[in-house]
């Protein structure tokens, strides 16, 4: 069965939330009224997590995946080569609510005009060290690839199935941000991208996984995973 859309959202550790977040977003899908499925990609979570997401493993909207902990990006990745093969587009969103689906309808609407339509938080309050990250994060993809996407790791994103793909075969599974190259690969591509602001509200329940001297190494990695990205498509 071909879907128009199919949803990818990682999941870790988000038992106080994760139900609601779902019925939500099955919510809006709904009320739109194109024909979709949920990829729920539960990352070895260590809580209850997997009872949490038990009731929607029924649901013929639905497909849950309990895997081994990989990490963030490889989840993603995983999500996103099964869902190009099962939808013309493809929507990435976290687990966490920091963005409601509400803007959703707005993406799907202008979606035939573009390839990618990526979200641009506004609202958002971060950590010096995070924003830092962000920045460096954004001139380096511009650096490497081109202007483009404006938010170069944003999780709220919705990509033309077709354009996506050919991008995936070039990022390795274990790519640690993979957001960050893909955005990357759709400016070099030429692709029409569409950047749309969206409301970032922050976290309201469980706690952000990478922190202090953790997040400044994970940057370094995805920093250097990029530049390799960027060599592949030249």
């Amino acid at each position: 069965m071909r879907y128009e859309l199919a949803l990818v959202v990682p999941i870790y550790n988000e038992e106080r939330c994760i139900g609601q977040v779902v019925e939500s977003w099955r919510r809006t899908l709904s009320t739109i009224g194109m024909n979709h499925l949920l990829i729920l990609l539960n990352d070895g979570s260590t809580d209850n997590t997997k009872a949490e997401l038990e009731p929607f493993s029924h649901e013929e909207w639905a497909q849950v995946i309990h895997k081994a902990n990989s990490g963030h990006g490889p989840t993603i990745l995983e999500g996103y080569a099964k869902a190009v093969d099962l939808a013309d587009w493809v929507f990435q969103c976290d687990s966490d609510d920091e963005i409601r689906p509400d803007h959703l309808p707005g993406f799907w609407t202008i979606r035939e005009s573009f390839d990618a339509v990526i979200g641009v938080r506004t609202g958002r309050v971060q950590s010096l060290g995070r924003s830092v990250i962000s920045f460096c994060s954004r001139w380096t993809v511009r650096a490497l690839f081109g202007k483009g996407v404006v938010d170069v790791n944003c999780p709220y994103r919705l990509i033309r199935s077709s354009v996506l793909k050919p991008i995936l075969a070039r990022i390795p599974p274990d790519t640690f941000a993979p957001n960050v190259i893909i955005s990357g690969a759709l400016s070099h591509a030429g692709a029409r991208i569409h950047n749309e602001p969206v409301l970032h509200e922050g976290r309201r329940t469980g706690v952000v996984s990478i922190v202090r001297w953790r997040l400044w190494k994970a940057a370094i990695r995805s920093f250097l995973q990029t530049i390799r990205a960027s060599r592949k498509t030249s």
